[in-house]
């Protein structure tokens, strides 16, 4: 494994739509395990392949619990709660700066494992807001397009993902 450097908001990859994973093989395998290591590694919540210079649809979700990292390839939102839910959100594109960002409540999302095998994964609360944040990376979409407020660290205490 090795780490990967974080693409920063000042690249415009950024805002480039991801390519479908095609191949499930050996080097994905490894842009999974890279990820891993770097989003751990930057105490993140979740990452996106494109944060890492890989437009290819691959996100990661670690929201804390039981479910550790769940990997998802070429992953799409099924369902989604009329509940929503209002808070802070941050991302390791954008160190420092945060938003007050409205997502649902629950999420359920369909993917591919790293084998090609089709799932469904739900989640709630921070979860369910990962789920919404990796995803809107794979269209080109930050956090701060979706914001009410923005807001520099130590303005608040929020999550990173």
């Amino acid at each position: 494994m090795a780490i990967r450097k974080i693409l920063t908001d000042n690249d415009p990859m950024l805002r480039d739509k991801s390519r479908e994973v095609t191949e499930f093989n050996k080097r994905l395998h490894q842009l999974l395990d890279d990820m891993t290591e770097t989003m751990e590694l930057a105490n993140g919540v979740g990452l996106a392949a494109v944060q890492v210079g890989v437009l290819r649809r691959v996100v990661l979700v670690d929201a804390g619990d039981d479910d550790g990292v769940i990997e998802l390839i070429n992953p799409k939102i099924i369902e989604v709660s009329d509940e929503k839910q209002c808070g802070s959100e941050g991302c390791l594109s954008y160190p420092g700066i945060y938003g007050t960002v409205e997502r649902p409540m629950c999420v359920t999302v369909r993917a591919q494992n790293r084998n090609g095998d089709f799932f469904e994964v739900s989640g709630e609360e921070l979860k369910a807001r990962a789920f919404c944040h990796e995803l809107d990376h794979l269209e080109g979409i930050i956090f701060q397009d979706h914001a009410t407020e923005i807001f520099e660290v130590g303005d608040d205490d929020s999550d990173e993902d």
